[in-house]
């Protein structure tokens, strides 16, 4: 069984989308850990408020399967897939972590965003704090305490999912 860690972010009805996507995600996966959700300041473009979170999950699922069911799940929910990459999306679900995998086919592992976006790193960090990045041979609290924070504000936000 490999340890899947997925982001899952929305801007557009954020609170229905956000949990019909975990709803849909425990039907697949079973048993979900779920960090802290955060709204965030739309990156890249202009546009609404994201709500972004990172859920937690073992699989038997080789990763090109895992990404067909989080692209099943995203289009169930409205996600037009082919769309401009930087606008308001529905569902976002991506692939951070498929255990200790550093590939680029068929997806980036680990996902380039862990070190680059709060939106990422933050939950990551607290949900796996204590895992170490691949490449970067850091834990993830040690790559989050050592984040520039004010660079992208982010807002905790109380939502039961």
């Amino acid at each position: 069984m490999a340890e899947i860690f997925v982001g899952i972010g929305s801007n557009i009805d954020r609170e229905q989308h956000i949990a019909s996507g975990i709803d849909m995600l425990r039907e697949a996966f079973g048993e979900l850990s779920l960090s802290p959700i955060y709204e965030s300041e739309s990156f890249g473009f202009s546009g609404p408020s994201f709500f972004n979170l990172v859920a937690r999950f073992e699989s038997s699922k080789k990763i090109g399967e895992v990404l067909a069911e989080l692209k099943r799940i995203e289009a169930a929910n409205g996600r037009v897939h082919g769309a401009k990459k930087f606008a308001s999306r529905t569902l976002d679900i991506d692939i951070l972590l498929y255990d200790d995998v550093v590939c680029s086919q068929p997806c980036e592992l680990p996902r380039g965003e862990v070190l680059e976006n709060a939106f990422v790193l933050r939950p990551l960090a607290e949900l796996a704090g204590e895992r170490i990045h691949p490449i970067a041979k850091q834990s993830y609290h040690a790559l989050w305490q050592a984040f520039d924070k004010q660079y992208q504000p982010l807002n905790r936000v109380s939502l039961t999912c």
